[in-house]
């Protein structure tokens, strides 16, 4: 990794929109098309458009961008925003598959990429809300739609 690069935030460090653009439209055609996939895909509404643009604005900021998400909804309260929808051990691993492949393609530097996942990793391992899981428990009724 260079000075300039170290200096970056990630968001700059990835390519900016047109990057994170990509990233976030591949991890949702990977969730759509990966039958490893089926039981996170299923909670997600028919189209994915809407996940999609969300994803896109959250990680915006996450990654030191323009705050969208934080402009449209208020802070992101993630646990919150999952908690009418069951997420297990599962759920957290078929989304990280999904991730990790996109990151795997999209992101050329090892050093950032793996850190990254690392990250990510951290951040579904928090939404579990299952019993057994890292969250807390959320309860057990059924959840079938997710709108991020």
């Amino acid at each position: 990794m260079t000075a300039l690069q170290s200096t970056l935030t990630p968001y700059e460090a990835l390519g900016g929109a047109p990057a994170l653009h990509r990233l976030v439209t591949r991890f949702y055609e990977l969730m759509d098309t990966l039958p490893e996939a089926y039981a996170v895909r299923k909670i997600h509404p028919e189209s994915l458009a809407g996940s999609t643009q969300s994803l896109f604005e959250f990680l915006s900021g996450w990654f030191g961008g323009p705050a969208l998400y934080i402009a449209k909804k208020g802070h992101p309260r993630l646990r919150m925003r999952h908690a009418p929808y069951v997420v297990d051990q599962r759920m957290r691993d078929e989304w990280m598959l999904c991730m990790t492949e996109a990151l795997t393609e999209q992101v050329a530097d090892p050093e950032m990429r793996d850190g990254l996942i690392h990250v990510f990793a951290q951040m579904a391992d928090h939404l579990i809300n299952t019993d057994g899981g890292s969250g807390c428990a959320a309860g057990t009724a059924h959840r079938t739609t997710h709108v991020a």
